[in-house]
């Protein structure tokens, strides 16, 4: 069976194809008894309000960025699901560790690592699940993980042990990492450049949201026991399941292979073609229930790529910059916060610790409805109209500068309540603060990043998320000595002091240099496998 496209030409075609509209094109499906049957798919045109769409659309039905809304997000709001539980996970634990320090017998500097360790799983899965999903497809991984992810949850709710117990934290975060770098390519094969800044600010407001809910859950929960804590996730875990299984479809897809197949939408004034293209091999949603063969029509690499590219990743400034120094001069005193709760509070039982995440939650969610991804998007859209149509990653890098004032105020004003005793409203606006400017922020650099390097998204989130969860890693194994032994208000401080003093000068030099270093530097030789012929 061959598919056979002619596209409809006409002045009228060309007018709305010029003003950015959307062009119609006949699809007939041909067999060999040349029986025909018609139908039209939408197909976008060269841009909107003179700017280029990228990735390039096909006229293929089972392209990503041709499936319909409902379809995309439904696919987003599971990738939302899973990297939600990716930090929640981490934190809901918080509010029991007086219960666990009693049943294994462990100091709470010990009990403080139980959220360092799922962290080191999250920053090494997406080194090895990375590649598969290059092979494979985004959706079996998917899969995998979480059902890892299930198991090691169930693990750890019957945990003889603190060493089981540790054990099956690691893996917790090992099998629910895929929600980082798959989840993020799941985003960029559905959604255009120019829509990326809303999803990619949905996306990570799941997982600013899941570390901040987690304790918040945990609290009520703790009311019944510590091992509930984990039974809970354990379903939450088997929804997800349910839900990959029956509702994500595939999206890794042979971009360049079709498009070398099928037509664009660069068509002349009255000009009737009729295009023949052999492209009967499945892809994204006829490929099997159970794929665990390679996806035909796309460059698969080694198995350890991820792990050469995230070494090479490193000689790009633009990413290596900007990442390093956001995890660790800003996003890592997060977890400072997040497991001092407790003890700052240490007067309120653990329902009511659980309710004080409210403030970083409420700003979290603010932050996102009001700015982050889509103020980006406009932004970016604003720049471009005076850049000849050409989209700027710097011009997203103004939203940095609110950001890095509200999270550095935030962390300053919580320190000096706790030290003075203040009333736990001002917590609540410093959590508030802080928790509004690191959602910004996080938006920033994942859109700024793959805005940089769009055909290398899943490179240089691998880049981003192991650094992300190193920075949560190290930071339980250093915070406890460091506030027994100067305080709330000096410890808070400083980290204010670096959030400030080092995250300007940076944003400050990228928007000044990040084009012409990335000019300098170019884009990395290594191609993503929807790329790739």
């Amino acid at each position: 069976m061959e598919l056979a496209i002619k596209i409809l030409g006409g002045p009228d075609k060309e007018r709305v194809l010029n003003s950015g509209g959307s062009l119609e094109i006949n699809l007939r499906r041909v067999n060999s008894q040349n029986n025909i049957s018609t139908g039209y798919v939408r197909e976008y045109t060269s841009g909107i309000d003179g700017i280029e769409l990228s990735p390039t659309p096909t006229a293929d039905p089972l392209d990503p960025l041709n499936f319909s809304k409902l379809e995309k997000w439904v696919s987003l709001g599971i990738v939302m699901w899973m990297y939600c539980l990716f930090t929640y996970l981490t934190t809901t634990t918080v509010p029991s560790f007086p219960l666990l320090q009693e049943e294994y017998s462990i100091s709470f500097a010990q009990v403080n690592w139980t959220v360092a360790i799922p962290a080191l799983g999250l920053g090494l899965g997406p080194l090895f699940w990375s590649g598969f999903a290059d092979i494979y497809g985004r959706r079996i991984v998917m899969i995998t993980g979480t059902l890892i992810a299930l198991l090691a949850t169930i693990w750890s709710a019957v945990a003889p042990n603190y060493a089981n117990y540790m054990a099956a934290r690691f893996f917790q975060g090992f099998g629910v990492s895929p929600a980082a770098t798959v989840g993020m390519a799941i985003v960029n094969d559905l959604f255009f450049e120019h829509e990326r800044g809303q999803k990619l600010g949905l996306w990570v407001l799941a997982i600013d949201v899941g570390l901040l809910i987690g304790p918040l859950v945990g609290g009520f929960i703790t009311l019944v026991n510590q091992h509930w804590v984990s039974w809970l996730t354990a379903i939450l875990f088997g929804i997800l399941f349910a839900a990959e299984l029956f509702l994500l479809p595939e999206t890794l897809y042979p971009r360049r292979y079709m498009l070398s197949q099928l037509p664009t939408t660069a068509i002349s004034e009255n000009m009737e073609k009729q295009i023949l293209a052999p492209v009967e091999f499945k892809r994204t949603k006829k490929l099997s229930f159970f794929n665990v063969s390679k996806v035909p029509n796309v460059q698969h690499p080694e198995a350890w790529a991820p792990l050469v590219n995230f070494i090479r990743m490193w000689s790009f400034p633009n990413v290596a910059i900007f990442v390093f120094f956001y995890c660790f001069a800003w996003y890592w005193w997060v977890l400072s916060i997040i497991t001092y709760i407790p003890v700052a509070y240490v007067q309120y039982k653990p329902e009511t610790q659980g309710l004080l995440f409210i403030g970083l939650i409420l700003g979290a969610l603010m932050s996102e409805l009001l700015f982050s991804g889509t103020l980006g998007d406009i932004l970016m859209i604003h720049f471009a109209k005076h850049n000849d149509g050409v989209r700027i990653p710097e011009a997203r890098l103004w939203l940095m500068y609110p950001a890095i004032v509200l999270s550095a105020v935030g962390l300053v004003l919580w320190g000096v309540s706790v030290d003075r005793g203040y009333h736990w409203i001002v917590g609540q606006v410093a959590f508030f603060l802080f928790a509004a400017g690191m959602q910004m922020g996080n938006v920033v650099v994942t859109a700024y990043i793959v805005d940089c390097h769009p055909q290398h998204a899943m490179s240089v989130v691998t880049f981003y998320s192991v650094l992300l969860n190193l920075s949560a890693f190290a930071n339980p194994f250093f915070i406890a000595p460091w506030v027994d032994k100067y305080g709330f208000t000096w410890t808070f401080a400083v980290q204010c002091m670096i959030t400030f003093f080092v995250m300007m000068p940076v944003t400050i030099i990228l928007q000044r240099f990040g084009a012409s270093w990335r000019v300098k530097r170019g884009q990395p030789k290594w191609i993503s496998p929807e790329y790739s012929s």
